[in-house]
């Protein structure tokens, strides 16, 4: 999904206002910016610590949750930072043509979504998907992947409901569990003998 939506992005990011020489933040940059966001708030001796905020905005990006939104669903005063936090963080890697990982699928759906003949035209372009451990899908991706498969309807995906693992990362497992319903002409092939470990 990430090198996918990376190669589309550094194409097209222009018409979402950043610059097509766009920089990836990794964990490292990205753990300096809420760092230095907290700062600028004095809450950098909160006993909040700044993975924990980053986990927070990464989880908000995933279910497509913007810093106004998390304000208004604050329930405690760490969540308050947080929100603010968000918002610096978003703030400074705006003004750095920076994205983040999240920012990546986020980002590609968002194009997709205001620019709906760029969606088409991709769409058209990539005939044939595929997508593997489908079950441990986010709503992202979900979204990306009825982007993309919009033009044909040629969409195969493999999972197993059964062996979702990732829910803590924003895994949702509605995914796989409504596929016959969002795909009703889909053919279900259900694999259901074990080739890959003997009894023994």
């Amino acid at each position: 999904f990430h090198s996918l939506c990376v190669r589309l992005l550094r194409r097209e990011i222009e018409l979402l206002g950043y610059s097509s020489k766009l920089t990836i933040y990794d964990n490292v940059d990205q753990l300096q910016v809420v760092k230095a966001a907290m700062k600028s708030l004095g809450i950098e001796n909160q006993p909040l610590t700044a993975r924990v905020i980053l986990s927070r905005i990464s989880s908000a990006k995933n279910h497509r949750t913007n810093p106004g939104q998390m304000a208004e669903d604050a329930y405690q005063p760490d969540w308050e930072y947080t929100a603010k936090v968000y918002e610096i963080y978003e703030e400074r890697l705006r003004i750095a043509n920076a994205l983040d990982f999240d920012d990546l699928l986020s980002k590609t759906v968002l194009l997709f979504e205001k620019f709906p003949e760029i969606s088409k035209q991709y769409s058209s372009q990539f005939l044939y998907i595929m997508v593997d451990e489908y079950q441990d899908t986010n709503q992202t991706q979900y979204m990306l992947i009825r982007h993309l498969s919009r033009v044909h309807g040629n969409l195969c995906v493999v999972g197993d409901e059964d062996q979702s693992i990732y829910s803590w990362r924003g895994a949702d497992i509605q995914n796989i569990l409504s596929f016959e319903k969002d795909y009703p002409s889909a053919q279900i092939v259900r694999l259901e003998q074990n080739y890959r470990s003997t009894k023994t």
